[in-house]
């Protein structure tokens, strides 16, 4: 198969999730040189572009350190614009686009019905990679609305990226410290949604954890497990015993008349020894 040869290609809810972080940064590079003028939602993208640098990096280690073939993998399979890409420079992250292509050539190759039924089979991964997606976007979209909905607002504390930041890592982690606030209504109802995505994440995070650690041990506990002893058959119940057949009865009408001619002959001896003295005597 054509995927078994591109040595860099990992599982399927992997290369999707570093093609939405690939796309993710260069929209926040488009976000930086177009359309934000504000000096601290530029620091909140350009915090953010660092984080996915990071990540960028630990990806390129991965599948250099796991590629059969280091070589074709750094030079055939666009491991050099991987590399380049991971650096936190401007002009080299429009190179993520070869990740992009990467996850497009995947999907394409593998095919929609494929890729889902691979996602589904591939649960706790899957679920794993979406937490971590949504959990970056919350960060970023969340630090951003905080900032914007607040920073100028009168009695506002949250009045830079970093105190953006800091709130919603504080809020998506279920901690609270309350040191940090929104003080509007817009602000407000953006802190609620934070918090209701926030502990969906974290509660689904912390289920995934105790389940990978717990997995194992309910494995070797069903396996050591003694098997069920099987209970015994039912004994049959004995079969009665045949009821003797009625005699024919051609038979029974053959001894009938026997015993009549018996008795008649018997009848007859009898008459001719009460007529024998009387015969002598005429």
């Amino acid at each position: 198969m054509a995927k078994a040869a591109r040595s860099e290609l990992k599982s399927t809810g992997y290369e999707i999730f570093i093609g939405v972080l690939s796309i993710l940064s260069i929209v926040n590079l488009v976000l930086m040189l177009t359309v934000v003028n504000d000096e601290g939602l530029n620091t909140v993208l350009r915090v953010m572009n660092i984080l996915f640098s990071a990540i960028f990096l630990a990806d390129f280690a991965y599948r250099l350190a796991t590629a059969p073939k280091r070589g074709a993998y750094f030079f055939r399979h666009y491991g050099w614009a991987d590399l380049l890409a991971s650096l936190p420079f401007a002009e080299l992250k429009v190179l993520r686009l070869f990740r992009v292509v990467r996850v497009i050539r995947l999907m394409r190759d593998v095919g929609p019905r494929t890729l889902w039924r691979t996602l589904i089979k591939d649960r706790a991964g899957s679920a794993l990679y979406a937490l971590l997606l949504m959990g970056v976007l919350v960060l970023q979209f969340g630090s951003l609305t905080m900032l914007y909905l607040e920073e100028h607002a009168p009695g506002a504390n949250i009045t830079t990226a970093s105190d953006a930041l800091w709130y919603t890592i504080v809020t998506i982690s279920t901690v609270g410290y309350g040191d940090y606030y929104p003080v509007t209504n817009p602000g407000r109802f953006a802190g609620v949604v934070i918090i209701v995505v926030g502990v969906g994440i974290f509660g689904t995070f912390t289920g995934y954890l105790a389940n990978l650690f717990l997995g194992p041990r309910k494995e070797q506990a069903d396996e050591a497990a003694p098997a069920p002893a099987t209970e015994p058959a039912p004994e049959a119940a004995p079969e009665p015993a045949p009821e003797p057949e009625p005699a024919a009865s051609g038979a029974t009408l053959d001894e009938i008349r026997s015993l009549l001619s018996s008795s008649e002959a018997n009848l007859e001896s009898i008459k001719l020894l009460l007529d024998g003295p009387d015969r002598s005597a005429g």
